[in-house]
């Protein structure tokens, strides 16, 4: 028989959150936009993901949504679901299941937001690879201070950039951290921030064009002195 809405309810019912990734990349720094949290005895750090709980008339993407628009000022970005993180003990004020969700956005976007908000700080990402529990980093200021992260939130970061590295190849997902218009100098800067390797140049930019990737526009950047370099844009239909 299926379950009535009375035998729902006998179960106990843990709280459904969303947790937000907003990352973008500058100067070679993977950079994550972080809640200063004023409840740090509670939640074990000084730091955290802006998150909310799920209302009962939202669905999860329109949670993530929600706290991109309400905590960042941030109208539109990139969003993807990670996935749920449901470690028993992963938030000391009760039992909490989250769904995580990144949004990525060019790093003009990403400096807006953090400096019309007073609450939210940019935090430096330092990869480290897989350990015991799964994916982890090391999270910094922009001044080189470790900071303490509250719940599973250096984990979920971590888990991002896995994602970002496992997709990058296969897909635009680098593109959605530039601008419009970008040189192919730009576009290698994001990948080889987001794997930490140097790639080669001239490799590099042949697998953009053979892929169909990326097109010129005919253009070059402004306020260089010497030799600016040209414009290009995403190729939609490459990728």
């Amino acid at each position: 028989m299926p379950a009535t809405a009375r035998d729902i309810r006998r179960h106990d019912q843990p709280a459904l959150a969303v947790d937000l990734v907003i990352m973008t990349i500058e100067k070679g720094l993977i950079l994550t936009l972080l809640q200063k949290r004023e409840d740090t005895g509670k939640v074990g750090g000084t730091h955290g993901l802006p998150g909310s709980i799920l209302r009962i008339d939202e669905t999860l993407d329109q949670c993530a949504h929600r706290i991109l628009r309400t905590k960042t000022g941030i109208d539109d970005a990139f969003f993807e679901q990670l996935r749920t993180f449901s470690a028993l003990e992963r938030d000391p004020r009760g039992r909490v299941v989250s769904v995580a969700y990144f949004a990525l956005v060019p790093h003009e976007i990403f400096q807006r937001a953090v400096k019309s908000h007073h609450s939210l700080e940019a935090g430096v990402v330092q990869y480290l690879g897989l350990d015991d529990e799964g994916p982890a980093a090391a999270i910094r200021t922009l001044k080189d201070s470790p900071l303490r992260m509250a719940f599973d939130h250096g984990r979920i970061i971590a888990a991002t950039v896995q994602r970002l590295r496992g997709k990058l190849d296969y897909s635009g997902v680098g593109f959605e951290l530039l601008p419009a218009q970008f040189t192919l100098r730009d576009l290698q800067d994001i990948h080889e921030t987001i794997l930490a390797e140097t790639l080669s140049k001239p490799a590099f930019r042949k697998k953009m064009r053979d892929r169909g990737l990326v097109r010129p526009t005919g253009k070059r950047e402004r306020g260089k002195a010497f030799r600016p370099a040209e414009l290009y844009e995403r190729a939609r239909s490459g990728g």
